[in-house]
């Protein structure tokens, strides 16, 4: 039937780590230079930037004992050596992540150009890097000039007739303005915000490949803006300069039903551009009374309802200065609705990521074409035709099919997710949507007047840019599918904030989703950026007073209650950024918040420590008949969340915090032990998620630990090795079973293809992550469609288990200062090869049988300390690059544990071979 499938990833194969550095030389270089997380970044507000680097090197063992920093106002200057800046002169430190700027204050539009040298372990100096730059913001609130402007008139006529309309969707606005450069410019920054979602142009062109500008906040009390580098887009004489308006996440239709207007009714755009000449001078182009708009070809623009666009109705020039405006109207002036904090966005821009060309296209009912793009990825379709005047074309998008091979739809809901083109009728026209996403895999196509080629209609992912850090490859098809799924999934609810799902109404950025793949996300991409943005959402913008966290950030369109496991991302996620990071000073910047949550739970719960009489919990959402006890999910999450703000204490150096939260702890596991475990270990509900949360946890110890991992373990056995766990226990099930030393079942559970388990969802065609184990089974065809989501991350959690355990990457330190390599072999797999990029370098660990023995690769960043466990009875089992362990370089051998050795190696490349 339509879900047959093979397990051979093809369309969507996860892209394979970009180079950053190959610097295979003597000594050390440092390369891939970032300031505040990000290459590259324009807009910053923070006075006191951090700067970061890796360190690479061809040598092993090496490492960096000083750094020198230039920064310098030009590029000339720092060419020149001249650090005008900041010269941070020699420092004999070994630090290369979030070194603070130290140098003179920094201005409003300031650019500063900078570069990094080296000292490695010998004393040797490295050349300097290659150059890199950023730029401050508009950093006082007077730096602004810029009216905020719109153009209602035709939404209130909308309004005045709703009759006429079956939905309220507005036509989007376009604005203009000219102006005149009369003198050489140096340099053209452009600064651009909306409430709403803005694309700007300047003489002809858009300015940058950004999408959904400028992301989506509580608009209530803060909008971001992000600055373009226009120079080389400023012409002599006259310019125009010009933007399009949707309703976006502030006006249009959000979150579930027919809801919108949650933030304000009419959208607002805010541009300023910054002129600086040759002369000296500066001048400001903004928005102000006296720009123009109208509306053009985008009928209507939404998220969850699809595009509609009008070819016939494109604007001539609208944005050159040749353009006749005079029919065009003034623009409206200023906002009542909303008067948000104005900041540069933090984390990185929406853009295209991937193309997918049809696999298939079949035609299950006369004139009605369905493409198969291969893979189920968030975005748009971008269309190619020859078509008529006023011809019109639909696109309606869907996750599945139906048995008769017709687009499965029914678990949109509410989102109507269609985009319709009507031809202008003038050759070839390619168009693709601008305000609009779709969570899809199949297309429906139906106004042709031929069959489609393939290149009618090609697949355009998006999502935010964060930077890919992981390869994943072993000899089972099904786990390289699953890794495949993982990725896509991550891709496509990784929209500006972390949301559950990009098809259906709904989108929201839900915590506890979140807090359960935070960890995994981090080592698929590079998240650092896009959490310290989502963050703000949910701490500083979301947590309500008595010091809960909400379900959702940005909350506004739902429950300010998130409940166990779901509020707990505002601890669990702070934490795991700053764990895998090293950020302290993220880590800094949420712990008030942190504290006030506990303090919340203190509050609510009984003086034994234990829940309340009534309290909001979703439970382990969607396991398999196995309903966790609400009581154990609360008391366990709030163990777990007051040791994680204990650990924070100690990090930040707030001693008696960490004394106090760490006597909490134990006050909360005396009152779980007392009140769920019973003599024999029994946990309340027997369920697996009891007892994974309580050994994740460390909730039970001794003996008492040993049972519960006797009786998770039966259970997997009693329903024939198969999980029963839900959101909140899949997250930790493989971990704990690790931890436990039963690897042997984990592997089990992840190589199993029958329901419930990872492989059975592939060999039903799975390109994604369901929402449910259940999203399609051959007895009962699709689940409820009332929730019934293709592409969910949650389940996609056990990529850590995969990362841990088949390439054994550990850290032992925050931001990977220290490694374990500990590969777990298993009987199924003859290779696997993990690579995790971390802000310190490339870890990578392959491993492959080969006849009676096992190789293995490693490699340890420059900088970075490692220790790898190798599965072997004696160190004379083992050989380095060809040579007995006590010849060979950077290897020491620490000690034998049982049928483990375990080596001590500084960085650098490495080749074991074990006897077996």
């Amino acid at each position: 039937m339509a879900c047959a499938c093979t397990w051979i990833a093809a369309a969507g194969s996860a892209p394979p780590l970009p180079p950053i550095n190959s610097y295979q030389g003597k000594g050390l270089r440092a390369g891939y230079l970032r300031c505040e997380h990000l290459v590259q970044p324009l807009g910053l507000e923070e006075p006191a930037p951090r700067l970061s680097w890796i360190v690479e090197s061809g040598e092993r063992g090496q490492r960096q004992t000083a750094y020198r920093i230039l920064v310098a106002s030009s590029a000339d200057l720092l060419d020149l050596g001249f650090a005008d800046l900041w010269d941070s002169t020699l420092v004999p430190k070994d630090d290369t992540i979030d070194v603070v700027y130290q140098g003179k204050p920094l201005k409003s539009h300031q650019r500063c150009y900078w570069k990094v040298k080296v000292w490695d372990k010998d004393g040797r100096e490295s050349q300097w890097s290659e150059p890199a730059m950023w730029s401050m913001g508009l950093l006082k609130a007077e730096d602004w000039k810029a009216d905020w402007i719109g153009y209602d008139k035709p939404r209130e006529k909308m309004r005045k007739e709703p009759a006429a309309h079956a939905m309220f969707l507005p036509p989007t606005a376009y604005f203009r303005t000219q102006f005149r450069v009369e003198k050489p410019v140096t340099h053209a920054t452009l600064y651009a915000t909306a409430l709403g979602l803005a694309e700007l142009h300047l003489n002809g062109k858009r300015i940058c490949d950004d999408f959904f500008t400028p992301g989506w906040t509580d608009y209530s009390k803060r909008v971001y803006y992000r600055a373009y580098d226009v120079t080389g887009l400023v012409q002599h004489g006259d310019n125009a300069l010009g933007a399009i308006l949707a309703d976006g996440w502030f006006s249009g239709y959000v979150g579930y039903g027919h809801r919108r207007d949650l933030y304000g009714k009419n959208p607002r755009l805010k541009a300023q551009m910054h002129l600086e000449f040759a002369d000296g001078s500066t001048t400001e182009i903004a928005t102000d009374p006296n720009w123009k708009a109208t509306t053009g070809p985008i009928q209507e623009a939404d998220f969850l309802q699809g595009e509609n666009y009008d070819a016939r109705q494109e604007l001539d020039n609208w944005d050159q200065p040749t353009c006749d405006d005079s029919a065009w109207e003034f623009v409206n002036v200023g906002t009542d609705e909303v008067h948000p904090l104005l900041q540069p966005h933090p984390g990185p821009p929406v853009r295209e990521i991937q193309e997918f060309r049809p696999q298939s296209i079949t035609e299950p009912t006369p004139g009605v074409y369905v493409l198969n793009l291969g893979q189920n990825f968030a975005g748009v379709a971008r269309l190619k035709v020859r078509g008529d005047t006023g011809q019109k074309i639909t696109l309606r998008f869907a996750e599945r099919l139906n048995p008769d091979g017709t687009i499965y739809t029914k678990n949109l809901r509410a989102a109507r997710a269609t985009d319709v083109y009507i031809c202008k009728g003038s050759g070839v026209e390619t168009w693709e949507p601008r305000f609009t996403f779709h969570g899809f895999q199949y297309v429906e196509i139906t106004g042709l007047r031929h069959k489609p080629a393939r290149d009618t209609v090609i697949g355009i992912a998006l999502s935010s840019d964060t930077p890919i850090a992981a390869e994943f490859a072993c000899s089972d098809p099904m786990l390289n599918q699953l890794r495949n799924n993982i990725y896509w999934t991550q891709r496509a609810n990784f929209i500006d904030i972390p949301t559950d799902c990009p098809q259906r109404d709904e989108r929201l950025g839900w915590t506890g989703d979140a807090q359960v793949y935070v960890r995994a996300a981090s080592l698929q991409t590079d998240v650092q950026a896009f959490f310290t943005k989502w963050l703000v959402d949910l701490d500083e913008d979301g947590q309500r007073a008595d010091g809960q966290f909400p379900c959702v950030a940005p909350v506004k369109v739902a429950n300010d209650d998130g409940g166990p496991a779901w509020a707990d991302a505002g601890v669990i996620c702070p934490w795991t950024i700053y764990s895998v990071y090293g950020d302290e000073r993220e880590l800094a910047k949420h712990y008030d918040a942190m504290a006030r949550f506990i303090e919340f739970c203190r509050n609510r719960s009984t003086p034994a420590m234990l829940p309340p009489a009534k309290y909001h919990c979703f439970g382990d959402w969607l396991n398999i008949q196995a309903d966790t006890p609400k009581d154990i999910i609360y008391t366990a999450y709030f163990a777990y969340s007051t040791r994680l703000t204990a650990q924070a204490a100690e990090v930040l150096g707030k001693t008696q915090d960490a004394a106090k939260y760490n006597a909490l702890f134990d006050k909360i596991r005396a009152a779980f032990n007392h009140a769920y475990v019973a003599e024999d270990g029994r946990i309340k509900g027997n369920t697996q998620t009891c007892y994974v949360l309580a050994l994740a946890f460390d909730l039970v110890e001794g003996e008492k630990a040993k049972q519960a991992a006797q009786y998770l373990v039966e259970d997997i056995k009693n329903r024939g090795w198969h999980l029963s766990t839900g959101f909140i226990g899949t997250k930790d099930l493989m971990l704990v079973l690790s931890k436990i030393g039963r690897t042997d079942v984990a592997y089990r559970l992840l190589h199993n293809d029958t329901f419930p388990s990872w492989g059975f969802s592939i060999r039903q065609g799975a390109t994604s992550i369901w929402e449910r184990w259940d999203g399609w089974t051959p007895e009962k065809g699709f689940q409820d469609p009332g929730m019934n989501s293709f592409a969910h991350y949650s389940f996609g959690a056990v990529y850590q288990w995969m990362v841990d355990n088949i390439g054994g990457i550990l850290r032992t330190a925050p931001g990977y200062k220290s490694l374990l390599i500990a590969p777990q072999l298993d009987d199924k797999l003859t290779f696997a090869n993990v690579s995790y990029r971390s802000n310190r370098g490339l870890i990578a660990s392959d491993w492959k049988r080969d006849g009676g023995k096992t190789r293995f690769h490693i490699t340890i960043p420059a900088n970075t300390t490692a220790l790898v466990a190798l599965p072997a009875t004696s160190a004379a089992d083992i050989t380095e690059s060809g040579r007995a362990l006590a010849k060979a370089e950077g290897v020491k051998l620490v000690r034998m544990e049982g049928a483990t050795a375990l080596l001590a190696l500084g960085s650098g490349e490495y080749s074991f071979k074990v006897a077996r």
